[in-house]
């Protein structure tokens, strides 16, 4: 006898929501992501390619290698500024766009602290009080992929649950998510996690 597998239908996640729109959101669906099922649990692209460079006229003469990005990290410019310096060391500390003091680090030692991650290399000359670096995260596309908390790019926070399918598709396409001000079957859910699970309710939707 062959067997049929009922699949999700538009909504049928939903408990409550507010009135009128209030809580649906037009949104756009990646092409970077795959066919999309009602109740997904979906992460926005809020972080794009991350650079640095030295500040014009520093001593020193280290580099910075590659920078990683991880959840809390914001698009925007981030400053080190050498603190302590010392022969082939030195403490620098770490403020994010908004000016906020995220960490403090030693030259050629991993840092790793409000979504950052990189090794500052020594070089042949040791840096002095006051060098700097810049390290520059690009705002993401804004687009809406499946919520995944390895990733990188932002779409490791909850930012809604998709409200009806949506296809396997090579171009970007429009969607309706629920974002805020609900009541969802957490059972009904693609991809819910703990994680996830807290972020939507900062966004109050509440799994029940």
């Amino acid at each position: 006898m062959t067997v049929f597998n009922e699949g999700k239908h538009t909504g049928e996640f939903l408990l409550s929501e507010g009135n009128g729109s209030i809580s649906r959101e037009t949104v756009t669906i990646s092409s970077a992501a795959a066919a999309l099922v009602p109740g997904t649990v979906l992460g926005k692209i809020t972080l794009g390619a991350v650079t640095s460079a030295a500040v014009a006229g520093n001593t020193g003469n280290g580099t910075m290698g590659s920078v990683t990005l991880s959840l809390g990290a914001k698009p925007g410019v981030y400053k080190l500024t050498i603190v302590e310096p010392a022969s082939n060391t030195g403490a620098f500390v770490v403020e994010d766009p908004d000016g906020i003091i995220i960490g403090n680090g030693d030259v050629a030692s991993a840092f790793s602290a409000g979504g950052l991650a990189f090794t500052l290399a020594d070089g042949a000359t040791d840096f002095a009080s006051g060098d700097q670096f810049n390290i520059t995260v690009a705002a993401g596309s804004g687009k809406y992929v499946a919520y995944d908390s390895a990733a990188t790019n932002g779409a490791a926070v909850a930012a809604g649950v998709l409200y009806a399918a949506a296809p396997d598709s090579a171009s970007d396409q429009k969607a309706v998510a629920i974002v805020r001000m609900a009541e969802v079957i957490e059972a009904e859910l693609t991809g819910i996690d703990a994680a996830a699970k807290a972020q939507l309710a900062a966004l109050n939707i509440i799994c029940r």
